[in-house]
């Protein structure tokens, strides 16, 4: 009998490299990554890119959960979310992020508005709830959290995009979100209330797709930049969620192949982990991306060390 190459290493017990992890979904585009531990469990919230090679827009009608315990091996629980479940969206569905708070899973996703008694459309800010990290997910409040007609600090209909939200550790809630200037509004511990003003800030260079979280006594504000050309990820630190926010610098330099990119990150079995988008599948690109992870180090003063961007991806975990 005639053995190959691949059936004598398996036979002897012996395991070929794994493939080149990055990107970690490969089976659709994927793009706004947002990951969430809960108990042993690390759970991946997406956007789902489905224009065409063809196409110079977006086209995005659905958000997506995955689900991983090791960091290698991804299961796919498909489409868990979209625009549709809101009787005032329509539109796309562009970046979210689903947190966990008194018992319940709170995904705060960006949209657009139907032209009602509400807003007169544009984009717009929603919450979905379930009390499981994989849905079923419902309309939370019945309407927006945030539209267009409620910041006026610029002209264009679109700077009410890609929400993030963070439960300090006092139990105040905070949600950072915009396009073209960063707003921050604190929110009710019900998470469907806004409990202050809304503040808008531009941290230099500042795009959109914030991040905001805590590590040790430090607060991060993450997000997509100018940088030297879109897009890329730079930071600020404050001493509060709240601020005020220090200017830190570029982590993450242009992705391959997409013009945006868009951090999430989080900590799980004692690593630090940088997810972000770009458009290197097959017939990627800046409306067809996908979602990578790489590691993620912090220098003794609490600042991120740059983001190395590969291919390889993160090692496993037990």
């Amino acid at each position: 009998m005639k053995y190959t190459l691949l059936a004598a290493l398996l036979a002897l017990g012996t395991y070929l490299p794994a493939q080149a992890q990055n990107p970690i979904i490969k089976d659709v585009f994927t793009a706004d990554p947002s990951p969430l531990v809960y108990r042993d469990t690390l759970f991946l919230y997406t956007g789902h890119d489905t224009a065409s090679v063809q196409e110079t827009n977006y086209k995005m009608p659905d958000w997506r959960i995955y689900s991983t315990t090791d960091m290698v091996h991804w299961k796919d629980y498909g489409t868990r979310l979209s625009p549709r479940t809101f009787a005032w969206a329509t539109g796309d569905a562009y970046a979210a992020q689903c947190v966990y708070h008194n018992g319940k899973f709170y995904w705060f996703v960006s949209t657009f508005h139907k032209k009602d008694d509400n807003s007169q459309g544009g984009s717009a800010i929603g919450v979905a709830v379930s009390d499981r990290p994989t849905g079923p997910f419902k309309d939370a409040i019945g309407k927006a959290l945030i539209v267009n007609e409620m910041t006026k600090d610029l002209p264009h209909a679109w700077d009410d995009i890609d929400p993030t939200v963070f439960v300090d550790d006092d139990k105040q809630v905070y949600m950072y979100w915009g396009n073209g200037s960063c707003k921050w509004v604190k929110l009710k511990d019900n998470m469907t209330e806004l409990a202050s003003p809304i503040t808008t800030f531009k941290p230099k260079n500042y795009i959109e797709g914030p991040w905001l979280y805590k590590r040790k006594k430090l607060y991060y504000l993450v997000y997509a930049s100018a940088g030297t050309k879109p897009e890329m990820i730079e930071y600020c630190t404050a001493p509060s969620a709240a601020g005020p926010w220090t200017y830190r610098g570029i982590i993450q330099e242009n992705v391959p192949n997409s013009f945006t990119t868009h951090p999430g990150i989080t900590d799980y079995k004692g690593k630090s982990y940088f997810f972000y988008h770009n458009g290197s599948l097959p017939t990627g690109g800046s409306y067809r991306r996908s979602i990578c992870v790489d590691d993620m180090y912090y220098n003794p003063d609490g600042t991120i060390k740059p983001i190395v961007q590969t291919t390889k991806g993160v090692a496993p975990v037990k």
